[in-house]
């Protein structure tokens, strides 16, 4: 491709995305030449596409003490190329297990997602060279098709509750060369980011040390490169098709907690390779990170080798693996233990202001209770009966719900109502004086339940918290 060919190159794909009128391209903006040459290409469409709105993201990250005169450089060429443009200033948090080129990555895209819609576009100046880093990455880390499929021209980006929006990279297909020869062609004056120098950076190391002499050796390896991992990623398109079809048929809602869970015994039927593809592909669906080869084998085998009654718990990043009654469930680290307790005080005030409305507002409800006159439900406490609500009783403790005909301990009805064990201790227990009456989301005992058509405590809160 000839320099001068790569605006019109540019122009072609922005042509090609799937936009409205109003929608925004954003480019995320670091006046380095890749993406300096994106936005003049961008400037340039922009003459043509007046029905589109457009914006420069610079994020400044704070860690060169250019980095001031970096976002002054990129206002200047932004109104020069009479593009809007946003400076936003984040604040890296940095320990001794912290990459900082992982966490300025995080921070870059929080700040550049925060102005996406989901009708607007991401373009990103990633180019072949840095596709090809990407694959040597994923080679490094020994990851499989996915991760070799690398970065795709146009790919699906997460906006969060907002939903999501296309993120396209119109120079993934060009060379640095090509894109060098276009700035210079163009006098397109650029910023160095020193810390490009440093080869303690993976990324820079590959960059400074190994594609130079690679390209030397085989010149098109970049491009090469590029069509194994789009090779990859239609294989693993294909993967992925076939787990969405398979894995909803493993998958039911837990009875306590209505989380989505995976039936262990009907993972165990399939074949081993399609054990970790479908337990990965549930680990995803629930918005956790992937474990890596070693660390999903070490799952299957903990979960699968199990003995029925075995508690298995597995921490993977911030994600808490737990097998209970035949299925998996995944939570997030340490959910259970910051779910805030009903207090007494507080259901006593509940209680007293509906039982002060009782006669009158038969179908009132004050959270977490509501006054019903049907179905399962306690009776109303007496003028001489003290009510208090305790927490973890004795697995001994011999209660009678209002659906078994005879009593049975506690630490059966667990398993009956399919308590997770992690739970049972935020379960809260209702006592009118010494005796138990309820217990909240799970039954009401037998003896108090009101009669006939009278009115009666429905509990409609959660069972938890």
């Amino acid at each position: 491709m000839a320099a001068m060919e790569l605006s019109a190159h540019i122009a072609r794909f922005l042509a090609s995305l799937p936009l409205q009128v109003g929608s925004k391209l954003v480019l995320a903006y670091s006046g380095g030449v890749d993406s300096e040459v994106l936005a003049y290409g961008l400037s340039e469409f922009a003459k043509h596409h007046p029905e589109l709105h457009y914006q420069l993201i610079y994020v400044h990250h704070g860690l060169s003490p250019n980095a001031d005169a970096w976002a002054e450089h990129c206002q200047t060429r932004a109104a020069n190329y009479g593009l809007p443009i946003t400076v936003e200033r984040v604040q890296l948090t940095l320990g001794p297990r912290v990459s900082v080129e992982a966490e300025a990555r995080k921070m870059r895209y929080q700040a550049i997602l925060q102005h996406l819609k989901p009708q607007d576009v991401l373009l990103t100046a990633h180019h072949e060279d840095d596709q090809l880093e990407t694959i040597l990455l994923a080679l490094k880390r020994g990851q499989g098709p996915k991760g070799l499929a690398a970065m795709g021209q146009i790919q699906m980006l997460s906006l969060g509750e907002k939903g999501a929006c296309l993120q396209a990279r119109p120079l993934l297909d060009i060379s640095r060369e090509q894109i060098e020869a276009f700035a210079q062609t163009q006098q397109l004056v650029h910023i160095e980011d020193e810390s490009n120098q440093d080869d303690k950076y993976d990324r820079n190391f590959l960059r400074l040390e190994i594609i130079p002499r690679l390209k030397a050796r085989w010149p098109s390896i970049a491009t090469t490169a590029s069509r194994s991992a789009q090779l990859c990623a239609e294989q693993q398109a294909i993967v992925d098709a076939e787990v969405s079809e398979r894995l909803p048929k493993l998958l039911t809602e837990a009875p306590f907690t209505q989380q989505t869970v995976l039936k262990l015994d009907a993972l165990s039927t399939q074949t081993s390779e399609w054990q970790g593809l479908l337990l990965r592909g549930f680990i995803e669906s629930q918005g956790f990170a992937l474990p890596s080869y070693v660390q999903l084998q070490q799952i299957l085998q903990q979960l699968m080798g199990a003995k029925e009654d075995a508690k298995v718990q597995l921490q993977i990043g911030d994600c808490l693996l737990r097998r209970f009654a035949g299925m998996l469930y995944l939570d997030t680290l340490n959910i259970a233990s910051t779910a805030p307790r009903i207090t007494a005080h507080e259901l006593h005030q509940d209680i007293l202001a509906l039982l002060t409305q009782a006669s009158t507002m038969v179908e009132d409800k004050i959270a977490p209770f509501t006054l019903a006159t049907m179905g399962p439900r306690l009776r109303l406490p007496k003028a001489d009966e003290v009510v208090s609500l305790r927490y973890q009783l004795p697995g001994q403790f011999r209660c009678q719900p209002h659906f078994r005909d005879k009593g049975r301990e506690l630490k059966k009805l667990w398993q009956e109502c399919a308590v997770p064990p992690w739970l049972r201790a935020e379960v809260g227990f209702l006592f009118y004086n010494e005796r138990l009456v309820m217990a909240l989301g799970l039954w009401v005992e037998k003896a108090f339940c009101a009669q006939g058509d009278d009115v009666g405590l429905k509990f409609d809160g959660q069972a938890i918290g």
